[in-house]
């Protein structure tokens, strides 16, 4: 799914201005704002304290998936973590299927940058607002577990012109030849790292396996890489989003001297865990898959469960947030029947990509293949959840002799360690992949497990 930390939020305000003359007033046409000045007001009024001003900006969907208390805790927690907002920068704008977007590079406290990305509708209503990219004086601090002494990083490039992706590969320094992994995001345009606010899941796995003598490749997302390209292609679906540039990681690793081509191994998260089978089913050389917090259900089905889940979150389903349920349904079962028009696009997506997922089925490949496949669930998952998509693997899987499965009772969708009710707030607490998590991945690929 789609990972990345979303806070989805408008309201436009319009003057009218009159000029008094000594024979009469003369009344002149109103000044419409564009998005990006309305994008600025928006963090002024943070800049300024004022976040209610700044919460009346936001749509009526955006205020029924986000209250203003998430709102002001959420502010309250960056500012707790990257001090005091300082000061704005500098502005830039795009659009994304058919969206204007705002990038707001702004300043904080304790030395670090972070843009935010802000969404306008067609009205000019704020219908997204998240992190784009948090960057700071002090560079990433990685987990203990990790020995940087241990390998080298160099960049690559993945796959062939016009869809070139930059990516990563994590070679032990020590002569011989390592077991491979290539690393697949979930869904949305996730960079290598597959960034999530303060956290960077993948770096970790990554650096956590290579100080394990595993060399790790990982890369940028097509739809990161591309996005007005990807957006416009109504024939897009989860094959050119996810599954080729995949098999274009494995062939690349297969020319390094230091790879052992007998043991390149799949890791997939999420939407990348959900595609691994298919994965591994168009790309021979894969030695096996391993599955994390990956969706046994149908996408939609998902996207259905987590939209009343956030809804519930403080007890009660108020009118709008019971309009959101009502407008999710329609879209969903718009999705299962396939009743599209050839330019709509339903959650984005037009309906060949639908159409691709409607006709796989993830735990039906995966038990078709005859690899070794390691399914790790963290059990405050509340996107991929154990009680629903785990038990479905568990039940398929669990007398299989080639499966290994393993839950984690403090991890959540990012395999990061918490407590209490799951929220989709808590991912902007700064943390690392559980270093269980990395050593049972790394035996398991040495086949310790």
């Amino acid at each position: 799914m789609n990972y990345k930390l979303i806070i989805c939020m408008i309201v436009i305000c319009v003057t009218i201005s009159t000029f008094s003359g000594c024979i009469k007033d003369e009344e002149k046409e109103p000044i419409e704002k564009t998005t990006t000045e309305l994008a600025v007001e928006f963090m002024e009024s943070i800049l300024q304290g004022n976040l209610s001003n700044a919460y009346d900006y936001f749509s009526p969907l955006m205020k029924s998936q986000f209250s203003y208390d998430q709102f002001e805790g959420t502010w309250n927690y960056i500012e707790t973590t990257y001090g005091d907002f300082a000061s704005i920068i500098d502005t830039s704008e795009t659009v994304e299927e058919d969206y204007d977007i705002v990038f707001i590079n702004c300043t904080f406290s304790q030395d670090y940058y972070i843009i935010f990305k802000i969404v306008f509708e067609a009205n000019k209503e704020i219908s997204g607002f998240w992190t784009e990219k948090i960057d700071t004086t002090n560079p990433y601090v990685p987990p203990e577990y990790v020995d940087t002494n241990k390998f080298d990083e160099f960049e690559v490039t993945i796959g062939k012109e016009p869809w070139e992706l930059p990516g990563t590969i994590s070679l032990p320094k020590k002569d011989g030849i390592f077991p491979a992994v290539v690393m697949v995001q979930g869904s949305g345009p996730n960079d290598r790292d597959e960034t999530v606010g303060p956290n960077k899941p993948f770096k970790d796995i990554a650096w956590g396996l290579a100080s394990n003598e595993i060399i790790v490749l990982r890369y940028d997302k097509r739809t990161k890489v591309y996005p007005v390209e990807t957006a416009g292609d109504k024939n897009l679906t989860v094959k050119e989003e996810v599954i080729d540039d995949a098999i274009e990681a494995v062939k690349l690793l297969q020319n390094y001297d230091k790879v052992d081509s007998n043991q390149i191994f799949l890791l997939g998260h999420s939407l990348g865990g959900m595609m691994a089978p298919q994965i591994a089913t168009i790309e021979e050389n894969v030695t096996g898959i391993i599955l994390l917090a990956a969706p046994a259900r149908a996408l939609e089905d998902l996207i259905y469960n987590q939209t009343v889940y956030l809804s519930e979150l403080d007890g009660i389903i108020d009118q709008n947030e019971s309009d959101l349920i009502n407008m999710t349904v329609e879209s969903l079962e718009k999705i299962k029947s396939l009743n599209f028009s050839e330019d709509e696009q339903i959650l984005s997506t037009y309906e060949p990509y639908w159409e691709y997922l409607n006709n796989y089925d993830q735990v039906r490949t995966a038990d078709d293949l005859n690899i070794p496949i390691l399914l790790l669930q963290g059990k405050r998952d509340y996107q991929v959840t154990y009680v629903d998509d785990f038990y479905i693997w568990n039940n398929t899987f669990s007398d299989n002799s080639n499966t290994e499965l393993k839950t984690y009772n403090q991890l959540n969708h990012l395999f990061l360690s918490g407590e209490g009710v799951p929220t989709n707030t808590e991912y902007l607490e700064p943390g690392h992949v559980s270093e269980d998590v990395i050593m049972d991945i790394a035996s398991w690929i040495r086949g310790e497990s």
